[in-house]
């Protein structure tokens, strides 16, 4: 069965099938457009240019080239696709005045935007666990976190999200769509297309509850386990410096994983609950623009190397070190 055969909508015999949506946007009075479109270009933009910086700094810099950094250059590629899979479509809606979205484009934003989410989902429990690695196994933290076992851990969070994300994507196309075929949102997601189903999403809901739990219930509890160990460790330095630095290195992973896993919760775990509402989608640009946007903001804020890093890429001039 080929993917676009997958993602052809079903026809039924008494149903006649939608072939394309209607997204309703963020906003539907047409003299707040012009100022959506000025505030989320800027904001793509400065979330690209943001990661890319980062990414970049990571790079040329060889302080930044230990394992901690090597996971944060692969987040901020993620967080640009996050949000590129998103917001550019939904610019060029509302530039062109044009709200329908075609099936299987839908059905492809979906795939992405949960692979990528997939990936983050991973990729943050990974580094919990260097940081735990870090100061709670310092001695051996060389030879347990070595490359090999880092380009294991981004490979493997690859591939568990590629599963979950074709997971869902497979199990929507196998709903039938026959109207209404409006969405009260600015891209395509499981719960607004659960809504519009014609029939039953009972075991999709059943469905996305389990891989759920699989996919951010494991990694939190982990990250929490981690953090546990190391909240212990750290308490047991007894020089204040020591403490600090432990605690700062750790404060903006933490930040990040309570944003990102506190928008997701209410997005995915409020499912049949009641008519979703515009709420929805104020969580839906904490998850594809917000987080995004703020993951750079947070890691070199209060880090003087990546700061320092940044500078010289931004200036031309090269590391002393």
């Amino acid at each position: 069965v080929s993917l676009q055969e997958v993602m052809q909508p079903t026809f039924w015999a008494n149903e006649t099938a939608i072939t394309e949506f209607i997204l309703l946007g963020l906003v539907e009075t047409p003299g707040l457009r012009p100022a959506v479109i000025v505030l989320f270009l800027f904001a793509y933009l400065f979330t690209v240019g943001g990661n890319l910086s980062i990414l970049a700094a990571i790079l040329v810099e060889p302080k930044l080239h230990t394992p901690m950094y090597f996971f944060l250059g692969n987040l901020s590629v993620l967080d640009v696709g996050c949000i590129t899979v998103t917001v550019p479509s939904m610019l060029d809606r509302l530039l062109s005045h044009k709200r329908t979205v075609p099936y299987g484009a839908c059905l492809t934003q979906l795939f992405f935007f949960h692979q990528l989410v997939g990936v983050d989902c991973f990729l943050l429990t990974a580094m919990a666990y260097d940081r735990f690695l870090a100061i709670c196994r310092p001695l051996t933290y060389s030879t347990r976190m070595s490359q090999t076992v880092q380009r294991s851990l981004v490979a493997v969070s690859w591939a568990c999200a590629f599963t979950n994300a074709l997971t869902h994507t497979v199990a929507i196309s196998t709903l039938n769509f026959c109207g209404p075929n409006v969405i009260n949102h600015f891209y395509c997601d499981l719960p607004q297309l659960f809504q519009l189903s014609c029939s039953s999403t009972q075991l999709n809901e059943l469905l996305l509850f389990a891989v759920g739990f699989i996919m951010a219930g494991t990694p939190m509890a982990l990250i929490v386990t981690s953090y546990i160990h190391v909240a212990a460790a750290v308490l047991r330095i007894r020089s204040v410096k020591g403490r600090k630095k432990a605690f700062s290195t750790c404060g903006s992973h933490l930040t990040v994983v309570a944003i990102f896993y506190g928008s997701g919760i209410f997005n995915y775990m409020r499912l049949g609950s009641a008519k979703l509402s515009d709420k929805d989608k104020a969580v839906g640009i904490f998850n594809t623009v917000i987080n995004p946007m703020l993951n750079p903001i947070i890691y070199s804020l209060r880090n003087p190397d990546v700061q320092g890093a940044l500078w010289r890429v931004l200036t031309g001039r090269q590391s002393l070190a």
